[in-house]
């Protein structure tokens, strides 16, 4: 595809060009500054904290000021549960229990262990007598208790439980703890994505080149986030999201690059001409749909919650890597393939797809084209089926007590229910300010008047004794409410406790009271959420309309876009209602319903709004480039789909099978994710994208291209297609007045 000698080349063909020539010294280059980047971060990289502050919260002003003046309430907790059918009370349980509590506070990182003995709120004996526990309080804040010292318990707990006493751990720094360490999801999802590959290219070279690129993607994205952890507070969990987007958007952005690769030599293209088409047309849907779900996932920064935005960042971090790598080792990896690109082929699969009016994704397209309002109809009328879950939607956020019986946190926890009642496992903690206290009594023992207001509040079943720190300014209580975390009473209880109960027990004393613990944090991240998600919402897509209308100069491919990826979007929450929360087919997945994670559908959100733009653009750039050539919309249509259908079929199978993979393991809530990401991709490359799109595009006919001239001359011209490029102003689009 050489240039005319009155046009000069564009950027990516130049560039594409450079790293088909000079591919050893790209080779050379890419290999070298990843290995230095790993060098770094193994050398000066920093850990992932799994730090979790709310600022501006009354949970974080609780947890500042224990950490302040309380540390040793300040740190994370765990919790030994035991039973005996026998009783726990018994001389002999008694002492042997005692002698596991000694032996506990002997543990790396414990600072304290209470005791079922005594009433100070470390611990308890249930009324039957057969269950008791004792808190065990770690050095780490929020969640930052490391996982070896959480292991070191799993051991502990293996070697002291047995003969008649029943021993396990619970409790929030467990719960934390209890991920499994990524590379077993994310290798499945590679043998999985080795197969669709082969079958998709039907050759073992063309199948190697994207998953080597996604392996070289991965290791770079994983060594700038080692490094990125000194300055961030990247959560424990950012490698399992990075695993889960990076393996998903490497394997297909390379896809879509080598097949636009193999049309060009199936077309008689020269290795290098073919590799310069690539890029500037596939290339460039590469360029632009990865800018999409970078600005979705840097939307997270929005939220204001620190955790949120730095999974955030990590995400974005990994996509513009894995952009990197497809637009430069990429190229000079076809170059050295050449023409052997299709070398030990599978012949049943073998194909190249050219857009042959027999092929199966033009006849689909012809034959919706015929019929678009019926195909129109049907295909929306199902979307909105699946969605119809959505509107029953109880977001919050599930416990231990809905993980899987595998986890140590959800035995302990039903333990907990089982003898205590199902509140306790929401306590809630009210953390006391005492030095703006006034003369006339000590603080400590004015706040028995406040502990007696807590304990007749309605809801509240329990409090313990009031428990001054060492220097006698700062106390907490805790109280035990008389349903589980879960219950629609809780948010409105810890709303109630902060706006009435406190401020009147405590009115004129100069005592300032908060209410926390994790149950109250939660509650907090989801008023936070809830306050933001429609600033959140309008600026990813908002940003991302404006790209699109940039790229294909259009006002209504954008705006189709944007309602069809909602739509995709509200299907995939629909069916996590489904499941996750009514309750069809939870236990196949090893999980109790319950309620659906309140950052889930942002989450989720970010996340799809961006993946579903690379088959959005890669679709549409095929269907604009044609209507470019031919101002046939119909014909250009049916024309992109023959050749995006095989493709898009393939990307999308391989997000779906990392996705799923995520789903076998224990952990609820990447069973969510996985389930959510695994259904909105398959939705949008079915529903959506094989179905809806042609349908509309041919309801609208040439509209689809409408944009005023006035804004045609503002825009900039960006032009995805690249064939379509060097095309006379007045052809790039069906512009209008």
């Amino acid at each position: 595809m050489q240039a005319s000698p009155s046009t000069r080349p564009g950027l990516l063909e130049r560039w594409a060009r450079f790293t088909v020539r000079r591919r050893r010294l790209v080779l050379a280059l890419s290999l070298l500054t990843l290995a230095v980047l790993v060098v770094l971060m193994r050398t000066a990289g920093g850990a992932f904290s799994n730090s979790f502050t709310l600022p501006g919260t009354e949970s974080q002003r609780a947890f500042d000021l224990l950490r302040e003046r309380f540390p040793q309430r300040a740190g994370d907790e765990a919790q030994i549960v035991f039973q005996s059918p026998t009783g726990v009370t018994s001389p002999e349980m008694r002492s042997r229990i005692d002698d596991i509590l000694a032996r506990a506070r002997q543990l790396p990182g414990v600072v304290e262990v209470g005791t079922p003995w005594q009433t100070t709120g470390r611990g308890a004996v249930s009324p039957d007598g057969t269950i008791a526990y004792t808190a065990i309080a770690y050095e780490g804040a929020g969640r930052a208790v490391p996982r070896d010292q959480i292991h070191a318990l799993f051991d502990f707990r293996e070697q002291v439980s047995g003969d008649g006493l029943l021993v396990e751990v619970g409790g929030n720094a467990v719960q934390s703890n209890e991920q499994e360490p990524p590379g077993s999801s994310e290798a499945i999802g590679m043998l999985f994505a080795v197969f669709i590959l082969l079958i998709a290219f039907g050759s073992v070279v063309a199948m190697g080149l994207p998953i080597v690129t996604a392996l070289v993607g991965l290791g770079g994205s994983f060594a700038l986030m080692g490094l990125a952890a000194n300055v961030l507070d990247l959560p424990l969990f950012s490698g399992s999201f990075a695993s889960m987007i990076g393996l998903g958007v490497g394997i297909d952005y390379a896809l879509f690059i080598v097949t636009r690769y193999r049309e060009g030599l199936a077309a008689g293209m020269e290795p290098e001409d073919a590799a310069a088409a690539a890029v500037t047309t596939a290339g460039r849907s590469v360029l632009f749909a990865g800018l999409v779900v970078v600005v979705s996932l840097l939307g997270l920064l929005a939220m204001g919650i620190p955790f949120i935005g730095a999974l955030g960042i990590a995400g974005a971090m990994v996509v513009g890597v894995t952009v990197l790598v497809a637009l430069t080792l990429l190229p000079a990896l076809l170059g050295f393939a050449g023409r052997a690109v299709d070398r030990w082929r599978l012949p049943m699969f073998h194909a190249t797809d050219t857009g042959d009016p027999r092929s199966m994704g033009y006849r689909l397209s012809m034959a919706i084209q015929r019929r678009p309002l019926v195909w129109f109809a049907c295909s929306l009328a199902l979307l909105l089926v699946l969605a119809t879950p959505a509107l029953d939607t109880r977001l919050g956020f599930s416990d231990a007590g809905n993980a899987s019986e595998k986890l140590h946190s959800r035995r302990a926890y039903d333990l907990l229910a089982q003898g205590f009642g199902p509140g306790f496992n929401a306590p809630l903690t009210a953390v006391f300010d005492l030095r703006g206290a006034q003369n006339g009594g000590a603080p400590a023992e004015r706040l028995a008047g406040v502990r007696e207001a807590l304990a007749a509040w309605p809801g509240v079943v329990a409090v313990s004794p009031v428990i001054p720190n060492p220097a006698g300014d700062a106390a907490i209580i805790t109280a035990i409410p008389a349903f589980g975390p879960q219950d629609k009473q809780m948010e409105q209880m810890v709303h109630d406790l902060r706006g009435k109960a406190l401020p009147q027990a405590t009115a004129g004393t100069g005592i300032r009271g908060y209410v926390a613990g994790p149950t109250a944090a939660f509650i907090d991240i989801g008023d936070r959420i809830r306050e933001r998600m429609p600033l959140f919402f309008g600026a990813v897509i908002g940003l991302s309309f404006l790209l699109l209308v940039v790229v294909f100069r259009s006002i209504v491919v954008p705006l189709k876009a944007a309602i069809m990826n909602m739509l995709s979007i509200g299907a995939a929450v629909g069916v996590i209602v489904a499941v996750f929360q009514w309750g069809w087919g939870a236990e196949l997945l090893g999980v109790r319903a319950g309620i659906i994670e309140v950052f889930l559908p942002m989450m989720l959100f970010a996340i799809l709004f961006g993946l579903s733009m690379d088959y959005e653009v890669f679709l549409i750039s095929r269907i604009r480039e044609e209507y470019l050539r031919t101002r046939d919309n119909a014909s250009a249509v049916a024309h992109g789909l023959s050749v995006t259908a095989r493709v898009i079929t393939a990307a999308a199978s391989i997000m779906i099978v990392v996705f799923m993979s995520f789903v076998l393991g224990p952990e609820r809530v990447i069973k969510e994710f996985g389930v959510g990401l695994a259904t909105a991709i398959f939705v949008d490359a079915t529903i959506v994208r094989l179905i809806l799109v042609p349908a509309t595009m041919e309801l609208l006919g040439d509209a689809n291209w409408w944009l005023p001239k006035w804004l045609d001359r503002l825009l900039p011209n960006l032009d995805i297609e690249g064939a379509g490029s060097h095309a006379p102003a007045n052809h790039r689009g069906a512009a209008a007045d």
